[in-house]
């Protein structure tokens, strides 16, 4: 999915006639753009429910770049691309299909698009998905997945010598955390 230190999002030529068509299906409104609402109503995960509104809303918001709330059918391909990877690697790690991971599936998972992170950090993040059952649902799989990205592109636009480290001022950091989660 990535290479070197950070996963990538990866582009293509024009877009595939089955995701123009699904696009068109979702796009309620014939506006020519999709809503986080329309979105919502569209995607339904694999225990047929779907997904939080955080969910969609983050995104959105990953591709949506000019922050109209809204994407255009080139932006939806992205974000379809990238659901379609996240719940391929989400099934693999899911091998009771409950619909939940636990620590070490989340701990393979990242690790399988490409991220490392201590024992500490993966605890953190089932705590913060599931603070009872300590389990982490494909809903909130997804939130990580976009969070993480957004986080990771941030800063890696940041981290000039490429070293895995940056210095930020502390607006910067503000603008990072608040553009990278609702």
């Amino acid at each position: 999915m990535g290479h070197g230190p950070y996963p990538s999002i990866g582009s293509g030529g024009g877009v595939n006639p089955q995701v123009q068509q699904w696009f068109r299906a979702v796009d309620k409104d014939q506006s020519g753009f999709i809503t986080a609402a329309e979105l919502k109503a569209a995607l339904v995960n694999a225990q047929g429910q779907t997904f939080s509104e955080t969910a969609c809303n983050l995104m959105l918001g990953m591709f949506d770049k000019d922050r109209t709330g809204h994407i255009n059918v080139e932006e939806f391909e992205k974000l379809y691309t990238y659901i379609n990877q996240w719940l391929a690697v989400f099934k693999t790690y899911d091998t009771d299909q409950s619909g939940n991971i636990e620590e070490k599936e989340l701990t393979n998972a990242l690790a399988q698009m490409g991220f490392r992170f201590t024992p500490d950090f993966i605890s953190f993040l089932v705590k913060r998905s599931d603070p009872k059952e300590g389990k982490v649902s494909v809903d909130s799989f997804i939130v990580l997945c976009v969070q993480i990205q957004r986080f990771t592109e941030a800063f890696r636009a940041r981290d000039t010598q490429q070293n895995g480290t940056v210095t930020i001022g502390f607006e910067d950091f503000l603008n990072v955390a608040l553009s990278c989660s609702i």
